[in-house]
């Protein structure tokens, strides 16, 4: 059985989930910063193992990111992810404020596009949305 906890999440455990899924290395104290910078994270854990995660990261308001969902490449197609998004999307929606509405994104890693489509995502360009980009900086 899964287990979820809340706003737990620990420094070794986000670098031991990146490292699972080859997410780019990050220092400690880039880490720290972004574990203390997030709105709300969220661990899977299975027999006492961290089995995934996610975090939510934005302003709360207009817009909320998805990011860092990791699950262990062992464990994927068992659910857990799943589980995961709906529990940050229920976050997500007890945030805002009623009768609004919020921005709810991310970028998904190459390939993972139908998992996000099956719950409710949809993939940029559209007609109306131009792609989604990214960029860098070596500080």
């Amino acid at each position: 059985m899964t287990h979820l906890v809340e706003d737990q999440l620990d420094i070794d455990t986000y670098l031991e989930l990146r490292k699972a899924v080859n997410f780019r290395p990050l220092t400690r104290d880039q880490a720290r910063r972004a574990l203390d910078n997030s709105l709300y994270t969220l661990v899977a854990y299975k027999n006492g193992q961290a089995v995934g995660m996610g975090r939510i990261v934005g302003d709360g308001a207009v817009i909320c990111y998805v990011q860092d969902l990791i699950i262990r490449p062992e464990m994927q197609g068992e659910g857990i992810g799943g589980l995961i998004l709906d529990t940050l999307k229920e976050f997500v929606i007890n945030t805002g404020f009623p009768g609004t509405s919020m921005m709810f994104d991310l970028m998904c890693a190459k390939g993972r596009e139908a998992f996000y489509q099956k719950h409710g995502f949809i993939a940029r360009p559209t007609a109306e949305l131009g792609p989604g980009m990214i960029q860098y900086l070596d500080l």
